[in-house]
């Protein structure tokens, strides 16, 4: 069923996820200035003369964000009008399209006017939320076929509250991660995981604090979902979805950390900094929609105690019968 839009829909979602490697690439190598203050041309030029590889990976990055926006476009209104019937399809078009377009308005922002690094590292958490709405899109048009059950979850109070917190706890992380990327604090500290060159009790300067602050955040953030995790393991063997939700979750979250001590071990090696943006990505986008099963589950409870009520109401008889 919507063949097309299904392979449309993967398509889009990988344009989405390259938007954030490129966004990540451009940072690790300093290439937001590849093109000078102009936007959307490069050095003023619809085709640019003096070819640099900052410059290429600039420019290679806002063509790839342009063609994908047309793409989450498009994907949007087939969406709204193949699957409008389901809750979320229109709420997720919406947000897919504003975060998309707030994402490129801060890029050009920060290449026109310049910003400063606290600002500049809420640029890859916008990606985020943008790269999840379409990767929640996605699921809801492979949901259609009900390959796999995702509609009557019930899920515990206890698992809600995990799931809410960590997926907000996920957004400091992420801002903590990039604030170590846009201020340069990747090697002020060059062992894992403590800051030897540091005071033993607390960091010296704000670098040492960017730093140090985020391992502690994602140290926090691997506790909590090895956690629940165990709790999924333990108690939702029979709801496939969040138990294989938590384990993929713990896997990611294991990896990202991996790829974080293995950053400073290589001394910033490209490719090990890239997978560590993929790996919080995909990472984000499980928890994203953990959270819409969450969601879910509330409304189904809400029905269930509908029902129930109207099992348990006294009946009245007819008018007749008085």
């Amino acid at each position: 069923m919507h063949r097309a839009l299904k392979w449309f829909a993967v398509f889009t979602t990988f344009g989405m996820l390259l938007i954030l490697l490129g966004g990540a690439l451009v940072t690790k190598t300093e290439s937001g200035m590849g093109c000078g203050r102009s936007w959307p041309l490069c050095n003023g030029e619809f085709v640019p003369t003096d070819i640099t590889l900052e410059l290429v990976i600039e420019l290679a990055h806002r063509l790839v964000s342009g063609s994908v926006g047309f793409m989450v476009l498009i994907l949007s209104v087939w969406s709204w009008k193949k699957i409008g019937h389901i809750r979320e399809t229109k709420f997720l078009a919406l947000i897919s399209i504003f975060f998309l377009v707030a994402q490129g308005l801060i890029g050009a922002a920060a290449v026109i006017w310049g910003q400063s690094d606290f600002v500049l590292a809420m640029h890859f958490g916008i990606s985020l939320v943008s790269f999840a709405s379409v990767l929640l899109l996605t699921l809801l048009i492979f949901e259609v076929d009900k390959k796999f059950e995702a509609e009557k979850l019930v899920i515990d109070r206890r698992m809600k509250s995990h799931i809410n917190g960590i997926m907000i706890y996920s957004f400091v992380v992420v801002y903590t991660g990039a604030l170590v990327r846009h201020t340069k604090s990747s090697l002020v500290c060059k062992d894992w995981p403590l800051c030897v060159n540091s005071s033993p009790v607390l960091p010296e300067n704000l670098y040492e604090w960017v730093q140090m602050g985020h391992r502690a955040a994602a140290g926090l953030i691997f506790i909590w979902v090895a956690y629940v995790t165990y709790l999924a393991i333990k108690h939702y063997k029979h709801q496939k979805v969040i138990y294989w939700g938590w384990i993929i979750s713990f896997i990611l979250v294991a990896l990202q950390v991996t790829a974080g001590a293995f950053i400073i071990f290589t001394r910033l090696n490209l490719y090990i900094a890239l997978s560590h943006a993929l790996f919080i990505s995909c990472f984000f986008g499980v928890m994203s929609y953990l959270q819409l099963l969450s969601q879910r589950s509330s409304k189904n409870e809400q029905n269930l105690a509908y029902f129930e009520s109207l099992d348990k109401a006294p009946e009245i008889p007819p008018a007749s019968a008085q």
